[in-house]
């Protein structure tokens, strides 16, 4: 590898405009797509940010007015995205620019789907594929507005992504609002906007990448180039996410892990698993964020899943040139991972009690990705890694 920071033009389907100072194109991309008025959406804390205004004035003075809807939660609910919705069609926007991590970009590219659809989001997310089949005949796909997504974090894949994770506040599940048409038209992949956020906000999403990488990975479906894109997902976030975690400012390290999100996201078509479904209604019902709590699961879920992917791991460990390659090496070096980047060991670090995994364990098992895990998923086995992760045993 060169000295040189990465930049390059890439489409997988959804063109990536890849590179440090490339949000500067933001006009440019909106323009691609036939967009005159674009909402910018985005959560509130980023709202306040410079960079949000730079944005917006930047399109402004290229003649594309530019408004700004920032009403979402961090694990964005059904009435976020109607309300946004409302205001897209209020302010007669014909596109939308998706700016953020992982909510905003669920929540923009949810508002523009919704814009034009007969039913309520209620009626079209799911939480099967059974359930999709059903909600499919009701989905409107002409007129769909376009899309720009902008990632100001490294992990959550939802830059280029076709699904969004809203939250049902009725049953506190996670479900999916999910179409290939969702996916943004042109991605802005910008390192240098992720230079600002935390230590801990860039471990917790440089594993949320590593999640998406290896459940792909051991997903037991068959999809080669998911499984080769996840591979070197898996290889990025070994040598550059403590570096990153250690120096924000290090552009370099900032582009890699970047480009480790966008390799998960490549690889996630494939198939997850387990360890998302276990994290989901973390999510849901306690609000922890999705990156802290796949990190924390991901060891417990790897020795659940071991004996089904041994294989598999020790051709991982190889890839990653581990020593005395194995399913254990793979393990210890999540472990150690963790602990270099400042991951907590257990779920009451996340303030999750063996009472919650009680609740939270029927729901993981009925969850939409759990049926994608290399073992049979079933409460009881919620239940029993949820202990594990609270106990601290691996």
């Amino acid at each position: 590898m060169t000295d040189a920071l990465p930049r390059a033009d890439w489409s997988f389907p959804t063109r990536i405009r890849f590179g440090v100072g490339r949000i500067a194109e933001l006009p440019e991309a909106c323009r691609a797509l036939g967009m005159t008025r674009p909402l910018l959406v985005t959560d509130p804390g980023l709202a306040k940010l410079p960079m949000i205004a730079a944005a917006v004035a930047r399109n402004v003075a290229a003649r594309l007015p530019t408004a700004l809807f920032s009403g979402l939660r961090p694990n964005p609910l059904a009435e976020d995205v109607t309300r946004g919705a409302a205001a897209f069609k209020a302010g007669g926007h014909d596109g939308v620019i998706a700016f953020g991590g992982g909510s905003s970009l669920d929540t923009g590219k949810a508002i523009a789907f919704m814009a034009v659809q007969r039913y309520g989001i209620e009626e079209l997310t799911v939480a099967s594929f059974q359930d999709f089949q059903a909600a499919l005949p009701k989905i409107v796909t002409a007129g769909l507005a376009p899309v720009v997504s902008v990632a100001t974090t490294s992990g959550t894949g939802s830059e280029i992504g076709r699904s969004a994770a809203i939250i049902d506040p009725a049953t506190r599940t996670k479900k999916g609002l999910f179409h290939e048409r969702m996916m943004p038209g042109i991605c802005i992949a910008d390192p240098e906007l992720t230079a600002g956020l935390s230590p801990a906000l860039t471990a917790a999403v440089g594993m949320d990448a590593l999640s998406h990488s290896l459940e792909a990975y051991c997903c037991p479906f068959y999809h080669p180039i998911a499984e080769g894109a996840a591979l070197h997902g898996m290889a990025l976030v070994k040598e550059w996410l403590p570096r990153a975690v250690a120096d924000g400012r290090d552009l370099m390290a900032r582009s890699q892990m970047m480009t480790a999100s966008l390799a998960g996201a490549t690889a996630f078509q494939k198939g997850v698993g387990g360890l998302h479904a276990l994290s989901h209604p973390l999510s849901s019902v306690h609000d922890v964020h999705h990156g802290f709590g796949n990190a924390v699961l991901m060891p417990y879920m790897l020795a659940f899943n071991r004996k089904a992917i041994a294989d598999k791991l020790t051709a991982l460990a190889r890839y990653l040139d581990l020593p005395r390659p194995s399913p254990k090496a793979v393990i210890d070096w999540v472990l150690r991972l963790r602990e270099q980047i400042g991951i907590p060991h257990t779920l009451g670090a996340l303030g999750i009690t063996a009472e919650h995994a009680d609740v939270l364990a029927p729901m993981a098992a009925l969850d939409i990705v759990a049926g994608e895990n290399p073992v049979p998923f079933t409460a009881k086995d919620a239940r029993r890694i949820y202990a594990r992760a609270l106990a601290g045993r691996v």
